[in-house]
């Protein structure tokens, strides 16, 4: 299925139903006195994030969404029926903002999470409501009021505790796919992903976390060049970021050095905050350098880089040194789970500056 992680809608809850005016004509009766009942309440509009659901799409295809009216009020004491409510179910990670102005009205961040965006009308009184002592018959009776519309853009960020970056053809499909259960498109060529990918990566029984897979950066996407700037987004609410690099490229006049510092520039650019998050560098396909030249590489980079954090070595397609990384990313991930609970045993090697560059 394509990833939509944006759609435009327009919702309306149900206006109420107005009040009644009635009297009461029964044999015998000859002052049977008001009966006009209440209109019912207008229908709400419910949003509820379904752990099933992982785009936004089936909204591209149906903007519209309108609750029930409440019914009028009748005779004999009859108060009307309730509109009926409608519930959207959107994906875990769904940002609810309106149209107008901008500003995020709710988030949807825990499964199964149920919020009214849109409340039904109240319903009208009737005459019933309005008798006393010294008004044995009135005639007033009040209209529904309406309910509340409303023209929404929804916006999904992926929930992962983990995400990949880098240039295209870095080999980060290839990392997700042999550390976790995801099963991305992967080909020899750049911009094989189009859309986010997730994966959980089982680490022990009861451990594991949530790793994303996003379309590679190039240079300018900060300013909307390429794919990848489309969906910077979904890195925002990560732990951690992993810096992949491609340590062999196919084109020997491209430096990977270069193009790692124009990733981190795009980063900078596009978001401070994100910058600022907890990065490793993760340098990818060592298996296509020869042995005996790796470590004098490795070095070479690290240093040109400036770079003093985390640095994993590994090959993603062999998956040497892919288990050594995850333990180390659990780490970190649980570290963080509970740093404020209680203070928690993590490997040293781990627990280090995560975002070093100077």
């Amino acid at each position: 299925m394509k990833f939509v992680d944006e759609a435009f809608i327009d919702i309306s809850a149900g206006d109420g139903g107005n009040g009644c005016v009635s009297f009461r004509h029964e044999k015998y009766k000859e002052f049977g006195g008001p009966n006009g009942g209440d209109g019912g309440r207008g229908g709400h509009v419910w949003a509820v994030a379904d752990v099933n659901l992982n785009t936004l799409v089936d909204f591209r295809y149906a903007r519209r969404h309108d609750a029930g009216r409440g019914e009028h009020g009748m005779g004999s004491d009859m108060f009307g029926a309730m509109g009926h409510d409608i519930v959207l179910k959107m994906p875990v990670g769904t940002i609810i903002s309106d149209v107008e102005t901008g500003e995020v009205l709710y988030e949807l961040l825990v499964p199964g999470d149920k919020i009214m965006i849109a409340k039904g009308g109240d319903g009208g009184f009737g005459n019933m409501r309005y008798k006393s002592s010294i008004n044995r018959a009135p005639r007033q009776k009040t209209p529904g009021w309406p309910g509340e519309k409303k023209s929404l853009k929804l916006e999904l960020k992926v929930l992962a505790d983990v995400g990949l970056l880098g240039m295209p053809n870095a080999g980060k499909s290839t990392l997700i796919s042999a550390v976790s259960n995801a099963r991305p498109k992967i080909a020899d060529y750049a911009f094989t992903t189009l859309h986010p990918n997730l994966g959980v990566v089982r680490v022990g029984p009861e451990q594991s976390f949530v790793i994303a897979d996003l379309p590679g950066l190039i240079e300018g996407a900060s300013e909307g060049a390429g794919l990848g700037h489309q969906f910077l987004r979904h890195l925002q609410r990560t732990r951690l970021l992993l810096h992949v690099v491609d340590m062999a490229p196919f084109d020997d006049n491209v430096d990977p050095v270069a193009q790692a510092k124009a990733i981190v520039a795009e980063l900078k650019k596009y978001d401070p905050k994100l910058y600022d998050k907890p990065r490793w560098l993760v340098l990818n396909k060592l298996d296509m350098v020869p042995k005996e030249e790796r470590e004098a590489k490795v070095k070479d980079f690290v240093k040109r880089f400036k770079w003093k954090g985390p640095v994993f070595e590994i090959s993603a397609l062999t998956r040497e040194g892919c288990e050594h990384m995850v333990q180390g990313i659990y780490q970190h991930i649980r570290a963080q789970q509970v740093a404020e609970q209680a203070p928690v045993d993590v490997d040293p090697r781990f627990a280090v500056s995560d975002n070093p560059e100077s």
